[in-house]
């Protein structure tokens, strides 16, 4: 064989070593990810979907709560994931394990402190708000709506001054208005007071706030509590879904 036969015939075995060893160790990867496909078909019945591989998470995934929600880590890979879990019957593990964690941290608020919003003996909702934050004012106009339709609610509010530079000075402004209700509607309306109120016991409380929202865990607004789940942003369906359920409810007799 000639010298450039040679090399020819060296240059193909390097090129086809490589390749066997990549068919041989990736058997039992196709193997195991076929027999996946085959549990996931036969688990979910109902659920069709159009391609299956293996996913780039690997090892064991650990379970966190950050800000109220509940996101999952992978260590070996190093993974996070934003994801909802769900079992064989269809039961989101995930918002479960995030319902126990905020009754939990519900410990950390005391009612006595919030701005009572709403007419007692309407449903009661926790209310985490900023009055500078676009989706807090939309919550707003949703609550007046509802208000308007015969379904008002009872919010109890605390304010979040952390995100926005005015939201603190804004806070204390409805605080220490005469009338705090008419206040928070013209603040959350988008209205630009002429001048912001300023007194000891709003900046007081603006700073007990403060501290609520730490212990809490709150990173964004508007963050409610309604009958013990979180709800995080302005979920209107959620809230929708909630006041039906409470007009179903037998009410109290007088």
């Amino acid at each position: 064989m000639s010298r450039s036969g040679k090399l020819i015939l060296a240059a193909l075995l390097c090129a086809s070593a490589p390749a066997h060893a990549q068919e041989t160790s990736a058997e039992p990867l196709t193997a195991a990810a076929a027999e996946a496909q085959r549990q996931l078909r036969q688990t979910f019945t109902n659920l069709t979907f159009e391609d299956f591989g293996p996913a780039p998470v690997s090892g064991p995934i650990y379970q966190a709560i950050a800000g109220g929600r509940v996101i999952y880590f992978a260590p070996e890979s190093q993974h996070l994931l934003f994801a909802a879990i769900y079992d064989k019957n269809g039961v989101n593990l995930t918002a479960l394990a995030q319902d126990a964690g905020a009754r939990k941290r519900l410990g950390a608020i005391n009612p006595a402190e919030a701005l009572v919003i709403g007419p007692a003996g309407a449903p009661k909702v926790i209310e985490f708000t900023d009055p500078d934050c676009p989706y807090c004012q939309a919550l707003e106009r949703f609550w007046l709506t509802k208000e308007a339709e015969g379904r008002p609610v009872q919010r109890l509010v605390y304010f979040v001054s952390g995100i926005h530079p005015q939201a603190a000075a804004k806070a204390e402004h409805i605080l220490c208005s005469p009338d705090q209700q008419a206040a928070f509607k013209s603040v959350y309306s988008g209205a630009q007071p002429a001048a912001l109120h300023k007194c000891r016991p709003g900046a007081e409380k603006v700073a007990r706030d403060a501290e609520t929202v730490r212990k809490m865990g709150i990173s964004g607004t508007p963050t409610l509590f309604v009958d013990g789940k979180l709800v995080s942003g302005f979920q209107q369906a959620e809230l929708e879904a909630f006041l039906e359920t409470e007009s179903r409810k037998p009410k109290p007799s007088p």
